[in-house]
């Protein structure tokens, strides 16, 4: 009989702890939850107090039938899946599923991967905390009423398939907010002046001394007086000011901050910042990565300790304890660590490793001491008016943990390089300028989200747990609520006047402004649903009432409330919202905007979100005639569209003449626009506009894919019509009945008679042949 079985989430994890556990135990993994709410189903009966109805899914029977085998012939079973919410209620799913026995059972829980934790975790068993189980039910439940009752509503009123969520609504709220603070910023000019002065060294050779007016000048009548007063003015030093400054370093990786790390220095995207971060833990190397707790252990303080005084000696250690902020922080009790300081580096992918050593830098040199500058601060009169310059200098006198690590900022580009050291100066001291420049600068308008800034957003408002923010942000875009893009800047012009060699010079320049990358917008569709949310069921929206039920969530892990009171709560005020809502008769469609009349009919011109994303309309359904539609172009937005640019949109298809006896028109289709002969669609390239495209391109183009068509179809046989050889992005290849099979390097496929095909395809049977490409499913959660 089979002494231990532990029963972990993972594979690579159970391959891991294999290692530490010797003969008697035996580790499988769960691969996830092994039952989940029906998919189909809304699986919840809210007359028996919001009963679950659960069940195990279709290609996860096998795996349970083996837990079951393994269970009943081990003396002792180990539920070790996560310690979070999530990993407590997989390990009461498995105790309900595999009908586990109290006296036969244990839960054992630990933050990293180690021997020490694994054996420590073994030795202090505990029961299934089912309040956490039920903080998890709680959380899943809630969702599911929401998406559940709320998509059939935006299905009816706004477009067939859309669905939605609560934290993810809340999240493109935000974007969609952010996007329009956007469109009704006024951007101000103002003039920034700046003066070089020349300032005798330590040698008496003259160095150039940066400083700034104290204010920026409203206007250029203004700016150019002031450089006027400077023409004939002298300048002194007024005043000189050195202080100490400190800088402590920050605090160890929590989830969320490691994501907006990981994105500002490597260019991870959240999720790739998870799935990294999983095969860390999973492999030993670091501590669990869903945590809101910036607590590290006394092992890891005093591993810190004596790593950083090996490497840069007893001067640069300061131990610290770090306060977990956050409130209700639950889902760990360490920040995310190294699980051995002393290893600077690990073993693995090129990604991994640069994950690690981040993490390994920020935990260190959360040990460290403060870096200790001086900085000095000159101020500079001008006679003849009242404006001062100032001149900033800051010198590093100890570096501390500046030595391993300093923080990013979503705005580096603002962030002003201060580290420059000024020439000895003395007070009353006369200065020589040189060159003073007053520049035109605008005021800057708010930032588009990136994922990590949006990540930031939601733990400041207390929305979404270090478990929801990646699956959140995948969601939204997968929904195709919200999309990551780049952004082209814009040309602007601005003013430069430079006083030099005692003559103002006036120039304009231009310069290429607002350019984005990897930002996050909101699409026309996300739009919409957002506004109707908004507008019918403003709880659901509210970035406070979505706080609160994160709050609601942790008072129930605590044993504080009863789950199903909460739910009681809400669903009794939500029910009935969306019934009226499902009610209610609009005149126009949920989003549709009204543009204007069709100067060649008189018909009314309008935009809304169809069956295919957003398009526009001349016409109504009540019409005679039935109405007309095009669909936006990639850029244009039902918001900013304009009639002109609508009615533009009308003007394809458009004929370009015969070829063959058949008609060539140019169209435009939700994948672009695209050329129709004989019943044949052939795509437009990016480089050709189909309202400048002639008959002769079109032939071209229609020529090219009939040969590409001729030389995809390699051979067939007509006695086995369902058999064809064929020739794919990767090689030439068999396809029969559905599946693809390959055809080895050293034949010629053309000369392959049908009874080769038939081997070819047997002996690739046997092993096992791969399926025809199937359509793309979003992944399972």
């Amino acid at each position: 009989m089979q002494k231990n079985l532990v029963i972990v989430e993972s594979p690579a994890k159970a391959k891991t702890i294999e290692k530490f556990l010797g003969k008697d135990f035996k580790v499988l993994s769960s691969y996830g939850h092994i039952r989940d709410l029906k998919k189909k189903d809304f699986s919840i009966d809210v007359e028996k107090n919001f009963k679950p109805n659960y069940e195990i899914p279709a290609d996860k029977k096998a795996l349970v039938s083996t837990l079951k085998a393994e269970a009943k012939e081990a003396e002792t079973v180990w539920l070790a899946s996560d310690e979070d919410r999530e990993g407590e209620a997989i390990a009461w799913h498995l105790y309900e599923v595999l009908k586990l026995k109290p006296e036969n059972t244990k839960r054992i829980v630990f933050h990293e991967i180690t021997k020490s934790a694994i054996l420590k975790a073994i030795e202090q068993p505990r029961d299934i905390d089912i309040n956490l189980v039920n903080a998890q039910q709680a959380r899943r439940i809630l969702d599911r009423i929401v998406g559940f009752e709320l998509s059939p509503v935006l299905w009816r009123k706004v477009k067939p398939a859309l669905s939605a969520g609560r934290v993810q609504s809340v999240a493109v709220r935000l974007i969609v907010e952010r996007e329009r603070e956007i469109h009704a910023f006024k951007s101000e000019a103002a003039y920034r002046v700046t003066a070089v002065f020349l300032v005798p060294d330590t040698d008496g050779k003259l160095v150039e001394m940066k400083a700034e007016l104290a204010r920026r000048i409203k206007t250029k009548k203004e700016a150019k007086a002031f450089l006027e007063v400077c023409q004939g003015a002298n300048f002194a030093i007024e005043d000189i000011t050195t202080r100490p400054v400190k800088k402590t370093p920050p605090a160890p990786f929590t989830t969320s901050t490691l994501q907006q790390e990981a994105a500002r220095k490597l260019g991870y995207t959240v999720a790739q910042t998870m799935m990294i971060a999983q095969r860390l833990y999973e492999s030993g190397f670091i501590t669990y990565m869903r945590t809101d707790s910036v607590n590290l252990s006394e092992f890891a303080t005093i591993g810190s300790k004596d790593a950083i005084v090996k490497m840069m000696g007893e001067r640069y250690v300061h131990p610290r304890h770090f306060e977990t902020k956050t409130k209700g922080a639950q889902e760990a009790h360490e920040a995310i660590r190294p699980t051995y300081m002393e290893n600077q580096s690990v073993e693995g992918s090129a990604q991994e490793k640069k994950l690690y050593e981040l993490i390994w830098k920020r935990t260190i040199a959360s040990q460290m001491a403060d870096a200790e500058l001086e900085k000095t601060t000159a101020t500079i009169t001008i006679s003849g008016s009242s404006d001062v310059f100032t001149a900033i200098g800051e010198v590093i006198k100890f570096d501390g943990f500046l030595h391993v690590y300093r923080e990013s900022y979503d705005d580096d580009s603002e962030q002003e390089d201060e580290s420059r050291l000024l020439p000895p100066l003395k007070k009353g001291q006369k200065l020589e300028h040189g060159p003073i420049t007053a520049t035109e600068r605008f005021t800057q308008r708010p930032p588009r989200y990136t994922e990590a800034s949006l990540v930031r957003k939601l733990e400041e408002l207390g929305i979404g747990r270090p478990s929801t923010y990646a699956p959140t942000i995948s969601t939204i875009q997968q929904r195709e609520y919200v999309e990551k893009g780049n952004k082209d800047g814009e040309e602007r012009n601005f003013n430069v006047m430079t006083l030099k060699d005692n003559q103002i010079k006036d120039e304009n320049h231009s310069e290429i402004t607002g350019a984005e990358k990897s930002k996050l917008f909101p699409t026309d569709t996300g739009t919409v649903v957002n506004d109707f949310l908004t507008e019918y069921f403003p709880d659901i929206l509210d970035f406070n009432f979505t706080a609160s039920v994160e709050k609601d969530f942790d008072e129930i892990a605590e044993g504080g409330v009863q789950w199903t009171s909460i739910m009681k709560t809400f669903y009794d005020k939500f029910h009935p919202s969306v019934e009226n809502t499902l009610a209610i008769k609009t005149e126009h469609k949920i989003g549709e905007r009204m543009l204007g009349e069709d100067p060649e009919s008189g018909k009314p011109v309008s935009v809304k979100i169809g069956r295919f994303g957003p398009m526009a309309q001349i016409g109504t359904a009540e019409d005679e005639e039935k109405p007309r539609f095009a669909q936006l172009k990639k850029g244009q937005s039902i918001e900013t569209i304009t009639l002109e640019e609508v009615l533009e949109l009308f003007k394809l298809p458009r004929t370009l003449g015969e070829y063959e006896g058949k008609t060539v028109s140019v169209g435009i289709g939700r994948f672009g626009p695209y050329i129709l002969h004989n019943k044949v669609y052939v795509s437009l390239p990016k480089t050709i506009d189909p309202m400048k495209i002639n008959l002769e391109e079109a032939e071209l183009l229609i020529l090219e894919k009939r040969k590409k068509e001729a030389e995809r179809h390699i051979k067939k046989f007509e006695e086995e019509p369902e058999l064809e050889i064929l020739n794919g992005r990767f090689g030439p290849y068999i396809t029969y009945k559905g599946n693809n099979y390959k055809i080895p390097k050293d034949i010629v496929p053309q000369d392959l008679s049908l009874q080769s095909c038939m081997e070819l395809i047997k002996i690739q049977d046997e092993k096992g042949a791969t399926s025809a490409p199937k359509k793309k499913f979003a992944k399972k959660k």
